[in-house]
Parts: structure tokens; C-alpha cells; sequence
């Protein structure tokens, strides 16, 4: 009888050590970090639009879109491309939808006399395009210039 007992309260103070190990393994588990990327287009090219817009959906596809958050900001030459008639209209649009955000420097859209009428509704903005890629690059976003 003795013996079933021990067992018992071995087989009990086992169970209670197994609960709050892994319980304290579970904690000490940290969780995933979101990745963060912020991409520069200031060029007038279609195809660095392109590639920029490829860069974008790659990411998404391989890390997940709901894992990631994406960035293109579009100053100086770079800016025409998000303008209504820009040929990478379409494009620009699906990356919106797909939780790409598409960012406008409003310092260009004044220099070259632009309204946010003249632009493609998807489109959001900042005040100034390198202000706002510095600092997120001082925010541990990382940076793609395609």
C-alpha cells in the first residue's frame, strides 16, 4: 500500500512539474515579429514601377501578407507614375487593394503644380517622400530601392 502511494504522489508531483515547465517554456517563447518594408521610387520608369510592384507582391507571397507591411513611397520623376493616366494604373491599384500602401510626396505634387484630383484614388500621401522613408528606416523598416 505504501508503495501505490508513493507512486502516486511521484506520478502527481511529475504531472505538476511537466504543467509548469512547459508553461514556462510557452512564455519564454517570443513572438514573431512583424516584417516592415519601405520602397523608394523615384524614378519616372515604368518598368522600376514594375519591378518596385513585383518587389512588393514577392514579399507578400513568400512572408504572407498578413505578416508584413509594405511601403512604396514615390517622390520627384517617381511621382508621375501615380498620376491618372499613369500606365501602371492598374497595377497600382491591385497593390493598394492587396494591403500595399502607396504613398505620394506631396514637396513633388507641388513642384510640378499636381492635386491629389490629378492622382489615382488609391493613391495616400505624406508630406515629404524622404522624410518619411528616413524615418522609417529609423523605425527598423527595412529599405528597397529597385
Amino acid at each position: 500500500m505504501f508503495g501505490k502511494t508513493l507512486c502516486s504522489a511521484l506520478a502527481a508531483v511529475a504531472a505538476i512539474f511537466l504543467l509548469t515547465g512547459s508553461g514556462a517554456i510557452a512564455q519564454a517563447q517570443p513572438t514573431a515579429q512583424r516584417s516592415k518594408v519601405v520602397i523608394q521610387v523615384s524614378d519616372g520608369d515604368q518598368a522600376k514601377w514594375n519591378l518596385a510592384l513585383n518587389n512588393a507582391r514577392n514579399i507578400q507571397a513568400d512572408l504572407g501578407a498578413t505578416n508584413v507591411d509594405i511601403e512604396i513611397v514615390a517622390y520627384g520623376p517617381g511621382i508621375g507614375m501615380l498620376k491618372l493616366d499613369s500606365p501602371v494604373a492598374n497595377r497600382v491599384d491591385e497593390a493598394n487593394a492587396a494591403g500595399v500602401k502607396v504613398m505620394a510626396c506631396e514637396n513633388t505634387m507641388k513642384g510640378q503644380k499636381l492635386a491629389r484630383s490629378d492622382m489615382l484614388g488609391s493613391v495616400g500621401y505624406v508630406s515629404a517622400g524622404v522624410v518619411e522613408i528616413m524615418q522609417r528606416q529609423q523605425q527598423g523598416w527595412a529599405y528597397i530601392r529597385p
